[in-house]
């Protein structure tokens, strides 16, 4: 078995789609687990993932019906997943394939989630939103020197966490990519280490982000409030 799962969330993601697994099968080939997660079977993802021919048998594609959003997308996808180690990233090319072996190296070494963190001294990201960069910098800067987070960029979705964590805290989140910074909230309340790696961000080539602003920062306001807050109130799974 393989010891990482990459889940990749996508939403009529045609060309990136491509890119990304061929990517993907030239740095790993088969040595890594990879799930593609659509909401629907009409997600025109499905056609250019089924046209790649000489992509390795443990790349998947999977139509998850635990409602609409990358949040449900992941958190399906989650309970499909075996390996000890998984990574979530994007389908839009933003994200560096070749971080995920890092990654998965400091999750083998005991880290409960490793973190590709733009913010942090080696870090960079490049175009995309002014707003949502200045939001999520600064709000990364706080929690990092306030709280104690073991990372500058706890609201980028690139990130790879234990399925120990997994299988022990509840996610509750149900939208959008405030998964992230919920799962980075309760690890840090729970006293599990959190690390970081550099990484370069790139702004999509190829199609448009859904992202809002308005409409999301106010699902990872709670999130990052929460960050301060004690053990006691953290949801767990029943776990034997």
């Amino acid at each position: 078995m393989n010891f990482t799962t990459v889940i990749v969330p996508a939403f009529n993601e045609c060309q990136n789609i491509v890119r990304l697994i061929r990517n993907l099968t030239a740095l790993y080939n088969s040595s890594i687990d990879v799930i593609i997660v659509v909401d629907s079977r009409e997600d025109l993802t499905i056609n250019s993932f089924n046209a790649i021919a000489d992509k390795p048998n443990s790349y998947k594609i999977i139509v998850q019906d635990y409602g609409s959003g990358p949040a449900n997308a992941i958190r399906f996808a989650i309970e499909k997943v075996e390996t000890e180690c998984i990574v979530v990233m994007m389908a839009d090319g933003s994200d560096d394939p070749r971080a995920i072996s890092e990654l998965a190296n400091l999750v083998s070494r005991g880290v409960a989630i490793a973190c590709a963190s733009r913010y942090m001294s080696g870090g960079q990201q490049i175009g995309g939103p002014r707003l949502k960069k200045f939001l999520s910098k600064n709000a990364g800067r706080l929690l990092h020197l306030f709280a104690g987070i073991g990372t500058h960029d706890p609201t980028n979705s690139f990130k790879a966490y234990s399925k120990t964590l997994l299988m022990q805290v509840e996610i509750e989140s149900r939208s959008a990519f405030e998964i992230g910074i919920e799962l980075v909230s309760k690890a840090h309340r729970l006293r599990l280490p959190i690390a970081e790696i550099p990484t370069i961000w790139l702004d999509r080539t190829h199609g448009f982000s859904n992202f809002s602003v308005t409409k999301l920062a106010p699902k990872y306001l709670p999130w990052f409030i929460k960050c301060f807050a004690p053990k006691f109130n953290i949801k767990l799974n029943n776990v034997n």
